[in-house]
């Protein structure tokens, strides 16, 4: 399937997005239909830099126009097509002179159709996770609805019997009256007497089966129960257990409502069913009437079940949070938090709320503060439940004994108290009473923010691995995680923050880091201890604080670029330079840092010297520190290398495996056009990281140590000194002149911005070849050479050397022409 077939079956969004963008004349959508084949299996970003392949295309552009042209006159209802490809073809001839900027325009426009397609297939894959259920989920589901419709087919079939047992006995009752009253011969009441006897015959046959009929229904209650709370509420709870850490589980409480509402309100109608035979009994009864030795022990089990019912349909169905919170379950005292809790019965009237803590000694106590009891509606709903939303509660610690927490019996810290918040009410409905009563997830309480990232690997690491929610005393023998464990839930970290899970490379990296080469990872384990409390190897933290400062730099600079797949993140230096050397010159990736404690990004590209020897550059990496200043893909787009005659180049030409770099990060770029900044009207002037070829250190290649051992990102050897520089200058400097000027600089000049506006074609000079951006074909044994240089020009001194203040010149001052 081509790409524009793709296009044409996207959503409506999205291909209302492909739509707009062929609102202008520069490349017409009929030609784009009409030769999507020939189109899609050309070169054209090749052609855009080549004059001689962009002349050739060019012909044969034409020459696929004069023959879609004849098919057209040769079909009577084309004659619009037939006129509008002939002024498709003369539009096309202003090119003659300048086929590569028409090439550029083709290939600007297949990569915005790319764009849209990879923006629709992410969009596509996170509503999949989010809503897509298993197939034994789905199994379960209708397995239940068939016995619920059965239960429910059975009750009204019962409702039917009790109306034909009533009119059974009320006929026998009518016609034993009228023969006590009746005066006639012996052998006249003999006859009546024999019918009268056969009437309560089938008065008792009809009550007997009744009684059985009940008693069945029960029993496929008691299956159903059974199912709806053993199974379905016990795997909704371990759903919602792990969406609180992230996992993109179905937690909605919509069928399980509908299926507890449905099985009680049957209950009550069986209750109403046995308060009618006592009505019956009431009005008539004899020797060995069923009703009165099989009515109570029934009567029992309805009101079992109800209760059973009842209680389970009261559910927590949002956990504990805070609103600017790590995450669920972490609540800091003198805080507000909110939690919801939900009835499957629009009895219920009141709820009240207290925190049960811990009994434990040692163990810290708190007063619940805030609106304790509410009244459960359904305007707090999102879906017509019976809800109650406590909004604004607060937790505070309550002084006990000689104050202080003092020394808890089992040697926990902080972090690893579990307490849990309770909620209790009534429930009285026809001479049913039932108190009910539910409690939260487990909560961490702190009282300082700096104890939240601990608090959180907590949470992670209890919901991990303990589906009993009552387990307070869990990190007194904390469970070991097996890798398959480890690997999802850390997987789930990654989609909450970026909308993009770790897919298998990265979690077999993470995997050999922990545990070393292995065939298989599924029985290794990891402790809580190594976990959360024992530093990594050569460092001063720990594996959690390590991937938390990685998930709050991909959180608040990264996620866009990790939730489309730009971000290699976490790949070893051995694997990454095998990678790269068989990649074309000016090849780049993006990893994480291994050394830094509060995560730091930074990026390794290949280049190739003139005898064809590889090797590969990394930079010092880029902290939170650094990209709160100044965008990643701003930092990519500007990066200078100086070259010979102290040229400055970027050398980053295709984002791993080749992806063009503008194409990967071009709609990140932060760059304003003349209309939105008035500045540029007059000078245009660039930030711009330079560093000097030369001052590179080079490490041969040799034999690589794994991850798992100190393979981490070498320290800094020096501050950036005399040969590093910044380039701050008018975009009419030596190194943008015709002679030396790189396309992808030239690109981010351009004044574009929106996807209907195509780029404006290039001055019309002699066939260019990109310095940074060379490529040559090298021997694969060219890799044995490969050589890793890192830049250690500290980003920040980059920022201490910025002078921001930009002069405003007049507008009599000279006025730089860029040649467009």
């Amino acid at each position: 399937m081509t790409q524009w077939e793709r296009l044409q079956q996207l959503d409506t969004v999205y291909s209302q997005r492909a739509f707009d963008l062929y609102n202008g004349d520069e490349f017409p959508m009929d030609v784009r239909h009409y030769l999507a084949h020939w189109i899609e299996g050309q070169d054209w970003e090749r052609a855009s830099r080549d004059s001689s392949q962009a002349a050739f295309l060019f012909q044969v552009l034409l020459e696929n126009l004069d023959n879609q042209f004849s098919r057209f006159a040769q079909e009577r209802d084309s004659f619009l097509l037939q006129r509008n490809f002939r002024r498709y073809k003369q539009n096309f001839q202003k090119y003659q002179e300048e086929p590569y900027t028409l090439a550029t325009i083709i290939n600007w426009f297949l990569v915005k159709e790319k764009g849209i397609l990879n923006d629709a297939e992410l969009a596509q894959q996170v509503q999949t996770l989010q809503v897509q259920p298993a197939a034994m989920e789905l199994e379960s589901q209708r397995q239940v609805e068939k016995r619920l419709k059965d239960l429910k087919t059975k009750v009204e079939v019962m409702e039917h019997s009790i109306r034909c047992l009533e009119e059974q006995q009320d006929e026998f009752d009518f016609k034993y009256q009228t023969h006590l009253m009746d005066s006639c011969t012996a052998e006249e009441k003999k006859k009546q007497l024999e019918g009268l006897q056969k009437m309560l015959n089938a008065v008792d046959n009809c009550r007997r089966n009744f009684l059985s009929d009940i008693s069945a229904i029960l029993n496929a209650a008691d299956v159903l129960c059974s199912a709806l709370i053993d199974e379905e509420l016990v795997e909704w709870k371990r759903r919602q257990q792990k969406s609180c850490i992230g996992a993109p589980d179905d937690t909605s409480l919509e069928h399980l409502e509908k299926w507890f509402t449905q099985i009680i309100e049957c209950m009550f109608q069986l209750q109403m069913f046995l308060q009618k035979l006592d009505e019956l009994v009431g009005k008539m009864t004899y020797e060995n009437d069923p009703i009165p030795v099989q009515k109570p022990p029934l009567q029992s089990r309805v009101d079992t079940l109800l209760t059973h019912l009842i209680k389970s349909s009261f559910v927590v169905e949002n956990q504990p949070s805070m609103p600017q919170g790590r995450g669920l379950l972490v609540l800091r005292t003198n805080v507000q938090f909110s939690v919801k809790v939900r009835s499957g019965s629009n009895i219920i009237q009141h709820i009240t709320c207290h925190l049960a803590t811990s009994q434990l000694k040692g163990f810290r106590k708190f007063n619940v503060l805030g609106t304790l009891s509410k009244a459960l509606n359904m305007a707090e709903s999102m879906n017509g439940g019976m809800v109650a939303d406590f909004r604004h509660l607060t937790l505070k610690d309550r002084k006990v004994g000689g104050g202080g927490k003092g020394i808890n019996d089992l040697s926990l810290s902080v972090t690893e108290e579990l307490h849990r918040i309770t909620f209790q009410t009534q429930f009285d409905y026809q001479g049913l009473s039932v108190p009910l009563e539910t409690s939260s997830l487990p909560v961490v309480v702190i009282s300082n923010s700096s104890q939240q990232q601990s608090a959180w690997a907590s949470v992670l690491w209890f919901n991990m691995l303990c589906p009993d929610p009552e387990n307070v005393k869990f990190f007194e023998t904390s469970p070991a995680a097996t890798w398959p464990q480890f690997g999802e839930m850390l997987s789930w970290q990654f989609l909450s923050c970026g909308k993009r899970c770790l897919h298998n490379d990265q979690l077999e990296t993470l995997a050999i880091k922990l545990f070393g080469k292995q065939q298989s990872y599924d029985n290794c384990k990891i402790s809580w201890t190594k976990f959360s409390k024992e530093n990594l190897p050569d460092t001063n933290f720990t594996l959690w604080v390590w991937l938390d400062g990685i998930l709050n730099l991909v959180k608040l600079y990264l996620s866009d670029l990790w939730s489309d797949g730009s971000i290699m993140g976490f790949v070893s230096k051995g694997k990454e330079r095998l990678l790269l050397k068989k990649k074309q010159n000016g090849t780049f990736l993006l990893r994480f840092s291994e050394s830094i404690k509060d995560g730091g990004i930074t990026f390794s590209w290949v280049q190739y010297a003139n005898d064809g020897t590889p090797s590969v550059h990394t930079v010092k990496p880029f902290t939170s520190t650094d990209l709160k200043q100044i965008a990643l893909p701003d930092i990519l787009c500007n990066f200078r290398i100086m070259v010979a005659e102290n040229i400055p180049v970027n050398p980053l030409c295709y984002l791993y495996p080749n992806t063009p770099k503008d194409q990967a990060f071009g709609k990140y770029y932060s760059e304003k056009t003349e209309e939105e900044n008035p500045y540029l009207k007059y000078l245009k002037t660039k930030l711009v990281f330079v560093s000097k070829e030369n001052s590179c250190s080079g490490v041969r290649e040799g034999p690589e140590s794994d991850l798992c051992t100190q393979d981490r990102d070498p320290p800094s050897i020096s501050d950036a000194g005399d040969d590093d520089v910044l380039l701050r200058e008018s975009e009419k400097s030596p190194m943008l002149s015709s002679s030396t000027t790189d396309a992808d600089i030239l690109n981010s000049m351009l004044d574009i911005d929106g996807e209907s506006t195509v780029p404006k074609p290039f001055p019309a000079t002699s066939p260019h070849i990109s310095l940074s951006c060379l490529h040559q074909n090298f021997p694969e044994s060219a890799g044995d050479n490969l050589e890793e240089a890192h830049f250690t020009d500290t980003f920040q001194e980059f920022f201490n050397e910025i002078n921001f203040q930009i002069q405003q010149e007049e507008p009599d001052d000279v006025i730089l022409d860029l040649g467009f």
